[in-house]
């Protein structure tokens, strides 16, 4: 049987695009085989969405669409187990690879259209940021599949390779700088007297909320941040206090600092 779509690698980002893919029917769940080498895991995956599950990547191999949802550190061995084996040659590589470039794919998958891409963790509920970046052997129709899988779990821009590293540095590293924020703002409301539960109630929201209004009123953050300021008020003196402590700066430094490790990383 010839399946439109196999998965090498069952765990969380695997497992998030194929359970989306399946609950909005982008895909039946007979066109989708997923290869993990524990067995196990495939038949979790083989129960809950009704796909087959193999621990043979070989056979996952002989799909339309290939997602390489492994390590970064096991696609060496993975390479290995398909030296010999015959991949279609329209079959289209779709690799989550962190770190991972076109280059060293196309190296390992010679011929074949392939596309780098970036997803981040909020993908596994479905508010995902992707960026994707193919090679010239891809097609315009293979791209369009490419896009309609990943927003499956949420949103996708296409952007040079080049780009990349400093996708993975800001929105794929982004969600760990977020969650210290939303923590750090839970933090200083326990200092202020709030109960833990309600510190992070309100954190959570707040963050939730104001990425809201920034995305749906298309607001730039100045201007959010501006309409909330009043003179000699509340707001400005905490922003005071967030200058002071150099917050811009070293968030800045995050994102460059996780950009330089991918570029690390793909070397």
């Amino acid at each position: 049987m010839v399946y439109q779509l196999g998965i090498i690698g069952g765990g969380v980002m695997g497992e998030a695009l194929l359970s989306r893919l399946i609950a909005q029917g982008i895909y039946a769940p007979q066109q989708v085989i997923v290869s993990d080498p524990v067995p196990a895991r495939g038949e979790v995956l083989r129960s809950r969405y009704g796909v087959t599950a193999t621990t043979d990547n070989a056979q996952a191999c002989q799909a339309e669409i290939i997602l390489l949802a492994i390590k970064p550190q096991i696609l060496s061995q993975l390479a290995r187990q398909l030296a010999m084996v015959a991949i279609p040659p329209h079959s289209l590589i779709l690799s989550i690879l962190a770190g991972v470039p076109l280059a060293r794919l196309a190296e390992l998958f010679p011929q074949q259209p392939i596309i780098r891409v970036m997803p981040n963790t909020p993908a596994t509920v479905g508010a995902g940021m992707t960026a994707i970046a193919p090679n010239a052997q891809v097609t315009p129709q293979q791209q369009a599949q490419a896009e309609t899988i990943f927003q499956a779990v949420g949103e996708v821009v296409q952007v040079p390779e080049a780009s990349m590293d400093a996708v993975t540095g800001l929105s794929g590293s982004g969600p760990a700088f977020v969650a210290l924020m939303v923590e750090a703002l839970a933090d200083g409301g326990v200092a202020a007297g709030l109960p833990r539960a309600t510190a992070q109630q309100l954190a959570i929201q707040t963050v939730l909320g104001t990425a809201q209004l920034l995305k749906e009123r298309n607001l730039h953050p100045a201007q959010l941040k501006d309409q909330v300021t009043s003179p000699g008020g509340t707001t400005i003196a905490g922003v005071n206090a967030l200058e002071q402590q150099g917050f811009r700066g070293a968030v800045m430094a995050a994102v460059l600092a996780a950009y330089g490790r991918s570029q690390t990383l793909g070397q």
